[in-house]
């Protein structure tokens, strides 16, 4: 039987997928975390403990992975030269290793062409059109993320210090970060000290709970994000033939806040990351002929 491998990574865990030549999956697998950047090594055997775990799921010898071709779609990839490292260290027949973006849009879109926005603590954008990757944003929320959680929880903290300073009106959001920090600016200050992303991140949903209550400092900070989301979409110029997927822990919120041209195109996504490895996978290697188990 041909096989081949479809393998999501980024830095909570892993997960592989074996797959037909057909691509249905017949076993599925998981590791930890596998975040190229920071432990290429640890990623590596990470990557490769849920792809014997997928094999042993599917009742194959998972001694015969030096016989699969693999897809892996990795956060992080687009960096430095560690793809390049990493496609030496595994042990599979070929292994192709791509920015986790890539597989996000090939699981989401299928065949179609058009684009995926990845809505959560951080954002990054990819548009695809006749086979051409456009990719957009993803630099991070200190310079970039424009729209994300942690961008939007940055931002009411700013918010609520400016209202502390009495330059801004505040609100009933506003209140409550108050509250949360003891009413004291200077916590404010030392939460941002060793705060991380996810850290920023988790004020983001409380923000859009507001503005659809109507707090005038919640609809503010979404009315900009949103205006940011849609800024960046619009250098895509989507056809009301191609589609847009959201993606991410911010998607549901965003998606009916959306103007119209945009909720008319909207999709969900046909198959997660994890699915659209498996199929750039069979389109790589499934016609050459997979690995026999």
């Amino acid at each position: 039987m041909d096989l081949v491998l479809g393998i999501d990574g980024g830095g909570t865990g892993c997960r592989a997928a074996l797959a037909n030549a057909s691509g249905d999956i017949i076993g599925r697998g998981r590791g930890g975390p596998a975040n190229i950047r920071t432990d290429l090594a640890g990623a590596c055997n990470n990557i490769v403990e849920a792809a014997r775990q997928a094999f042993a799921d599917a009742g194959q010898d998972p001694a015969s992975i030096a016989s699969v071709d693999a897809v892996l779609g990795l956060a992080g990839a687009n960096v430095g030269d560690y793809k390049q490292r990493l496609e030496a260290m595994l042990p599979f027949r070929n292994s192709s290793v791509e920015n986790d973006s890539l597989i996000s849009l090939e699981g989401a879109l299928g065949d179609h062409d058009g684009a995926i926005a990845a809505l959560g603590t951080g954002t990054v954008y990819l548009g695809r059109r006749l086979g051409r990757f456009q990719p957009l944003g993803g630099w991070g929320f200190q310079i970039g993320d424009l729209g994300s959680g942690a961008r939007i929880g940055r931002d009411l903290l700013q918010e609520t210090l400016l209202v502390y300073d009495r330059i801004h009106a505040g609100s009933a959001l506003t209140d409550i970060m108050l509250e949360r920090f003891n009413g004291d600016p200077s916590d404010i200050v030392e939460f941002t000290t060793n705060a991380k992303p996810g850290d920023y991140g988790q004020f983001a949903p409380m923000v859009f709970e507001h503005a659809a209550k109507g707090d005038a400092i919640g609809q503010k900070l979404v009315d900009r994000a949103v205006g940011d989301v849609e800024e960046t979409l619009a250098v895509f110029d989507l056809a009301p033939s191609e589609r847009l997927c959201l993606l991410g822990g911010l998607a549901g919120l965003y998606a009916p806040l959306l103007s119209k041209r945009y909720r008319a195109i909207m999709h969900p996504p046909l198959q997660d990351a994890l699915g659209g490895a498996v199929q750039m996978a069979v389109k790589k290697f499934g016609k050459a002929g997979g690995g026999h188990g």
